[in-house]
């Protein structure tokens, strides 16, 4: 879910979740050379621009290339469609009928109808309403039907797509981190334990570690939000049982758990077995607060939004992924990193 935000004064938003960058962009991009002004007579160049901020364009440079590529993947299926219908002989219109509208279920029962009516936020009667409830229902049919044919041909071809994702040099730095630091993907996640959508995409982001286990490595970084009222006392909590060498079984119970208030904080210590009296003294102290600070500064410079937000292998996404999604992204990246390691051994 993308929201908007400011942190001029505070993180105002919903929730965000935002990832550290380095000092620089792992590649600048073509055109570097590329003359953007001139001061007293001195060129300045876009390389120029990137090596003192190395971040300002990131953001730009995501969105276009998300525009472009959704732009592309319409061209692929508008392309594929045309080459299909001359195979067929036939207009696109015409190999729609044949492949998608004749394909599409009857109308459903009248009972079904109604069903659909009662969730429906309107004060007018069923009967002048079932018109365009019946050709809603036909036109997510038919979206469908068309979505699942065109997926069929793209099967059937072989998609090779040109288009470079802008990447940011981000690291782990000082997060916890957990499966293999030598992984071919690296995943780092801002997010906020109070956070509902952080929430939900965990049982997610366990079965992408657990099924890609050995190949990736997963990092965390807090960024609790002033509106979350328990998140800063949260991400304290779980760095102080960090302190005792539980960090990642702390995270794990306060995401299963969701109970966030203090006293329910120092009772998720005491069911990990950690020492109470150290870990309430860390908590009470805010002895870790200070780790958490700079997650909120490089969100700021970063101007990331979206609750969560990810990296992998520097491509950024933001928003709640699904797990196919995921799996499509750390393929790409265990491919990618294989055929580097071909080219190398050559």
């Amino acid at each position: 879910m993308k929201i908007k935000f400011a942190f001029a004064t505070c993180l105002s938003c919903l929730s965000i979740c935002v990832l550290s960058f380095a000092a620089s962009q792992n590649e600048v991009p073509p055109g570097g050379n590329t003359v953007l002004l001139e001061v007293d007579g001195t060129k300045l160049t876009l390389a120029d621009f990137d090596h003192k901020r190395p971040t300002a364009l990131f953001q730009a440079r995501n969105a276009f290339y998300e525009a472009e590529k959704k732009a592309v993947d319409q061209y692929v299926d508008d392309y594929l469609l045309e080459r299909q219908a001359q195979k067929e002989n036939l207009t696109v219109t015409q190999l729609l009928d044949r492949h998608v509208n004749s394909t599409i279920a009857k109308d459903p029962p009248e009972e079904a109808l109604r069903v659909y009516y009662e969730g429906v936020d309107t004060k007018e009667p069923y009967e002048a309403v079932r018109p365009q409830i019946l050709q809603h229902v036909r036109d997510r049919r038919i979206e469908k039907a068309k979505k699942d044919y065109i997926q069929s041909l793209r099967a059937q071809a072989k998609i090779a797509s040109m288009l470079t994702p802008p990447r940011a040099d981000v690291t782990a730095g000082e997060a916890p981190a957990r499966g293999n630091t030598d992984a071919p993907v690296k995943i780092i996640e801002y997010a906020d334990y109070e956070c509902p959508y952080c929430q939900q995409i965990q049982p997610i982001l366990n079965k992408v570690e657990a099924d890609f286990k050995g190949k990736i490595a997963f990092a965390y970084k807090d960024v609790p939000l002033p509106m979350h009222s328990h998140a800063e006392k949260a991400a304290e909590a779980a760095h102080c049982a960090g302190e005792q060498g539980k960090y990642w079984e702390y995270h794990d119970m306060l995401f299963a758990a969701k109970t966030l208030e203090v006293p329910q904080l120092k009772d998720h210590a005491r069911q990990l077995k950690l020492d109470g009296a150290a870990f309430d003294k860390c908590l009470d102290s805010g002895a870790e607060a200070g780790v958490i600070k700079p997650f909120v500064t490089e969100a700021q410079g970063v101007g990331l939004q979206g609750t969560p937000s990810f990296f992998i292998n520097g491509r950024y996404f933001s928003g709640g992924l699904s797990y196919e999604q995921f799996r499509n992204v750390i393929e790409e990246e265990l491919g990618a990193a294989a055929k580097l390691k071909v080219t190398a051994q050559r």
